[in-house]
Formats: structure tokens, sequence, C-alpha cells
């Protein structure tokens, strides 16, 4: 479908998904943010929590790029 037919729609959709990828990330740093406070502060940080913050920012940074697109048209 092309987007001239529907922009609403369109529209409506890139927002959604916008709204999921940051829900996705929250998520993801509450699961960091969890397993890092089990872990006693003298010892590294886990890479578990490493993952999950780089995931969480990996989903923001694909939130922001579907942004750009709903700002652009």
């Amino acid at each position: 479908m092309d987007e001239s037919e529907n922009p609403t729609s369109t529209k409506q959709l890139i927002a959604a998904v916008c709204h999921e990828l940051l829900r996705l990330a929250h998520l993801e740093d509450d699961r960091a943010a969890a397993e890092a406070a089990r872990t006693p502060y003298w010892m590294p940080t886990p890479e578990g929590v490493l993952g999950h913050r780089a995931a969480a920012s990996a989903l923001r940074a694909d939130a922001e790029r579907f942004e750009l697109i709903l700002r652009a048209g």
C-alpha cells in the first residue's frame, strides 16, 4: 500500500512501533538494573548487565530512527 493512500494509518503504525521499541528498551534497562543490584559493588559488572544495556541502547536507537521518519513525513 502506498503511504499516500492512508498516511494517518502509516504514521500510527510507526508511532506504535516506536512506542513498543521504547517499552522493550525500558524492560532491558530494568533487567540490567535488577541483575546489577544482585552484584556486590566490588565485583566487575556482569556480562548480562552489559548485554541488557546494549540491547536497550540498540532498541532506543531503532526508535529514534523511526521517530525521524515520523518527523520527516
